[in-house]
C-alpha cells in the first residue's frame, strides 16, 4: 500500500466483478481479464440461480458467494471489504455482464500513474453512439444533480467501470442498496475532499439483455441518496476531510 503511494505503480491490483446469473458472460469476462492483466480477480455472486459461480471459477476467478440476492451495493460492500483485508494497492471494478472492455483496465492504471487521483470513474459519454436514449438521459441528469450536491463534475457517475485505491474505501463506504451505493460513493468522496476524475472508455450495450436496474425503485433511492446528504451538509458543512 505504502509502495504504491510512493511510487504511483500499483503492485498487487484486484479485479472485482460483481455478477447475478451471467452465466452467459461470466467466464469470457474472467477469462478478458486475464488475459490483458496480470491481476488476481474476484468475482462476488450475489445469489444467483444459474451456474454463474462455477463459471467464474472454471475461467479462474475467486469466487465469494452471497446466500441470497443482495444487490449490487452490498456485493461491491463486501468485494471492497475483501479487497482491503487482502493487502491489494488497488481494485478495479468490472460488471459481469460484458459491457465493459478488459483491454481498457490498463487506461485506468496509466491515468492513475500519471495523475494519482485514488477514484477513477469510467466516461462512456465522449461517444454514446448505441446507447439508449433513456441511458444518456440518467447519465447526464445524475451527472448534474452530483455537481449541484458538491460542486464536482463526473461525465458519468451511474458507470460500474471504476478504479480505486484501496486505502480510500474505507473512507467513502456506503451503506446504501444495489445502484445507489455506487453514486454514494461519489457522495462520500466529494466530501472527504477525495480527488474523483474519468477515464474514458467504450460505450458497449447489449439491447437483448434485461438491466437489473429498476428505474422508479433505483430512481427512488437516488432521491434518498441526495435528500440525506442535503440535510447533513446543512446540519454540518465541513462534513469531513482525506488527507493527501
Amino acid at each position: 500500500m505504502d509502495h504504491a503511494n510512493q511510487t504511483g505503480k500499483i503492485e498487487k491490483l484486484c479485479v472485482l466483478v460483481c455478477a447475478f446469473n451471467e452465466s452467459g458472460h461470466i467466464g469470457q469476462v474472467v477469462r478478458g481479464i486475464i488475459e490483458h492483466q496480470a491481476c488476481e480477480v474476484v468475482v462476488v455472486d450475489d445469489g444467483s440461480s444459474d451456474n454463474t459461480a462455477t463459471l467464474a471459477e472454471q475461467a479462474g476467478a475467486r469466487v465469494l458467494r452471497n446466500s441470497e440476492n443482495l444487490g449490487k451495493g452490498a456485493s461491491l460492500k463486501r468485494g471492497f471489504e475483501h479487497v482491503c483485508n487482502q493487502g491489494f494497492d488497488a481494485v478495479v471494478v468490472v460488471d459481469g455482464d460484458g459491457q465493459h472492455d478488459p483491454a481498457e483496465i490498463g487506461c485506468f492504471l496509466d491515468a492513475y500513474e500519471r495523475t494519482r487521483i485514488p477514484v477513477l470513474v469510467g466516461n462512456r459519454m465522449a461517444d454514446t453512439t448505441g446507447m439508449p436514449y433513456i441511458r444518456r438521459w440518467t447519465n447526464r441528469t445524475m451527472a448534474w444533480i452530483l455537481n449541484r450536491l458538491v460542486r464536482i463534475y463526473v461525465a458519468d457517475p451511474p458507470c460500474g467501470y471504476r478504479f480505486y485505491r484501496t486505502d480510500v474505501l474505507p473512507f467513502i463506504m456506503s451503506d446504501l442498496p444495489r445502484f445507489a451505493f455506487e453514486f454514494d460513493v461519489l457522495v462520500h468522496a466529494a466530501l472527504r475532499h477525495i480527488r474523483i476524475d474519468s477515464v474514458r472508455v467504450s460505450t458497449i450495450y447489449n439491447r437483448k439483455r434485461r438491466s437489473h436496474v429498476a428505474p422508479i425503485r433505483d430512481a427512488w433511492l437516488l432521491l434518498q441518496v441526495v435528500r440525506h446528504h442535503f440535510l447533513l451538509s446543512r446540519r454540518n458543512p465541513a462534513f469531513g476531510s482525506f488527507p493527501e
